[in-house]
């Protein structure tokens, strides 16, 4: 989408498997940075029981148990919605499970790997050990986010394959196990960061929306940033 006479269209992915942290926050924060710019926005919400929309411009999927995400994994394989619209040049953020489910495989509880719906070159298995806690990371420079802040609560870890790179390095905390965080390949874009991710992180809220819309304008700077200088200095105390 570049024409911002039409309306910015924001697909909710599985609400009722996938948000276990109050992932409805990056909704509505996609949504307000978008409105506060002028940018008229239409948000659909998608049930598991319902097709996934091909002609959206961003797509975010939240966090789950083992075996929600199991089960969201096979229905967005069977649809392939998303990931013809990912193919197609839509934004995707994916949080946690929903990270784990857009890539390669992911474990199930006794760590068996499963089939993602392979729009991010990752594979997730399971740790010794599970993340629990503040995390920090610094974005790839050449995406323009900045340092970025969130909480994680998982046992997974990530290898970021050779059509992806990894979305951040970590200052604090485990993120994919590797000294990284998250992955993004494309317009898709996964992490673990929780809090949820585009509340505690404007600028990554606004990396989404300007690669649908282009170049954005500036918001006053209270507007986001104040929460994410906040949250940043508790993580690194």
């Amino acid at each position: 989408m570049t024409d911002t006479s039409s309306a910015l269209r924001i697909v909710w992915i599985y609400p009722d498997l996938l948000s276990t942290y109050g992932d409805q926050g990056n909704v509505l924060v996609l949504k307000r940075r978008a409105e506060l710019r002028g940018i008229p926005t239409e948000t659909v919400r998608v049930l598991s029981s319902d097709p996934v929309p091909e002609q959206g411009d961003v797509y975010l999927l939240g966090g789950g148990e083992d075996r929600p995400q199991i089960l969201a994994a096979q229905r967005l394989r069977s649809d392939g919605g998303l990931k013809r619209a990912a193919e197609a040049g839509a934004a995707v953020l994916a949080v946690c499970a929903g990270y784990q489910i857009v890539g390669e495989s992911f474990g199930d509880d006794d760590d068996n790997p499963l089939p993602g719906v392979g729009i991010l070159d990752v594979r997730s298995g399971r740790g010794e050990t599970r993340a629990v806690g503040e995390i920090v990371a610094d974005v790839d420079p050449a995406l323009g986010a900045g340092r970025i802040t969130g909480f994680e609560n998982h046992q997974g870890r990530t290898a970021v394959g050779a059509s992806a790179r990894p979305l951040s390095t970590t200052v604090a905390g485990i993120g994919n196990g590797s000294g990284t965080e998250g992955a993004v390949q494309g317009q898709v874009v996964g992490t673990y960061l929780h809090g949820p991710a585009l509340p505690r992180n404007p600028a990554l809220a606004d990396m989404l929306l300007s690669w649908r819309v282009g170049e954005l304008a500036p918001l006053p700077p209270a507007w986001g940033e104040r929460l994410h200088e906040e949250r940043l200095a508790a993580a690194l105390q």
